[in-house]
């Protein structure tokens, strides 16, 4: 019998129309982040986020769509090589308590034209969880990086 060690691991990896420094910032930047984190939202809900980008620091986030009904994350960033990688300790709280912690390490590489940004995320507690991440958290929040850089891309043409 055989077991796969690396279902609690997951990989997604996206190209990104803007250069590194350029997708890292709206990364790590606590007022981009603010604009991307809802820009795709019909309306608007609750985003809050501090950075306090450095080894050992801390970037915290509260999001949701009502005060009732809230995520929190807060992450330890354990390296940070601008613009090309960012490792991370994530501690993310549901709505209803449920709590998960988890390594991040994110990396920016130029692409065709654009930046590869791939997300390696570790320590989930199962398939189900992890499956969860790849198919709705990643995806949504490289989708509104995405945006976010396209649409800063068209206020300078």
């Amino acid at each position: 019998m055989t077991h796969d060690i690396d279902t609690a691991q997951l990989r997604v990896a996206r190209v990104i129309p803007a250069s590194p420094a350029e997708v890292f910032d709206a990364y790590t930047d606590a007022e981009k982040q603010k604009i991307w984190f809802s820009i795709l939202d019909e309306k608007p809900g609750i985003v809050e986020i501090e950075v306090d980008l450095r080894v050992g620091g801390r970037q915290t986030a509260v999001w949701g769509p009502d005060p009732d009904t809230l995520f929190r994350e807060t992450q330890t960033f354990l390296v940070i090589d601008r613009p090309h990688r960012l490792v991370t300790e994530s501690t993310g709280t549901s709505p209803d308590g449920m709590t998960m912690t988890t390594t991040i390490e994110v990396t920016f590489e130029e692409r065709d034209g654009g930046t590869l940004l791939t997300v390696v995320q570790s320590g989930f507690p199962a398939p189900e969880m992890r499956d969860f991440f790849v198919q709705e958290v990643w995806a949504g929040a490289l989708d509104r990086i995405e945006a976010y850089v396209r649409r800063e891309a068209e206020k300078t043409t």
